[in-house]
């Protein structure tokens, strides 16, 4: 579903990369979820960040809003699922309208089964790593993923201060995804602005959720283009 949404997608190489990005609606105006959407028309994607209060210390919407979102919205919808047992949840956000639904690793039980379900529900499975997980034991799932979401900041609140201690771990997811090939995306989310993108983009990732650097903006989608361009040039420029 998300790669037929998406318009910005082809080769993950160093000549063409498909850079993607997705604001997120943490940091938007829930009063308007509409409005925020079609403040950033450019973006590749919608971000929507849902938290359980269990598995982060935080509580935001849940599925019934992701419907009617996914209705709403022109992008497709990136659910980035910070919950407890997203074995028995997550496809229900596939269900939802959702074109990719990312979970845990420290919260799900049996993750090849998941990316299956969630795959034959039509989304794009992804795999959420904190800060302190390492993608090494996660090696071997990657063939049953589309997208690998390094956090680089601890889930539960946006605004936080971008970790510099994540881009060695986003060198090293690169290499596990080119080394197996494929079109897996490798994600980056928390404090992405443009202090920091390039940085990512530098270390080898191609999709950037982006909250306040965005809705804060005077002009979200003139950030979001700003952004784009920023990481677009990282990566024609890294070797």
């Amino acid at each position: 579903m998300g790669c037929e949404n998406s318009s910005r997608q082809g080769a993950l190489d160093f000549d063409a990369v498909a850079i993607q990005i997705a604001p997120s609606i943490l940091a938007a105006d829930y009063a308007d979820l509409r409005g925020a959407a079609a403040s950033v028309g450019s973006a590749d994607w919608l971000h929507v960040d849902v938290m359980d209060n269990h598995f982060v210390p935080n509580l935001t919407l849940g599925a019934p809003v992701v419907e009617a979102l996914a209705a709403a919205a022109d992008q497709p919808l990136d659910c980035h699922l910070m919950i407890e047992d997203p074995d028995r949840w997550a496809p229900g956000y596939a269900e939802a309208g959702a074109a990719s639904v990312t979970f845990h690793a420290e919260a799900v039980r049996a993750p090849y089964r998941l990316s299956r379900e969630l795959r034959g529900l039509g989304a794009r499975a992804g795999l959420a790593l904190r800060p302190a997980t390492a993608v090494e034991p996660y090696e071997d799932l990657l063939p049953e993923l589309d997208m690998l979401l390094v956090m680089t900041v601890e889930p539960g609140f946006g605004g936080q201060e971008f970790l510099a201690a994540c881009l060695p771990k986003i060198k090293r997811a690169r290499e596990l995804l080119d080394k197996h090939g494929g079109d897996v995306w490798l994600q980056v989310d928390g404090g992405v602005s443009a202090d920091t993108i390039e940085r990512c983009a530098d270390a080898g990732a191609d999709m950037f959720v982006a909250g306040s650097a965005v809705f804060g903006a005077d002009e979200p989608d003139r950030a979001v283009d700003g952004l784009r361009r920023q990481a677009e040039a990282a990566w024609h420029t890294r070797r």
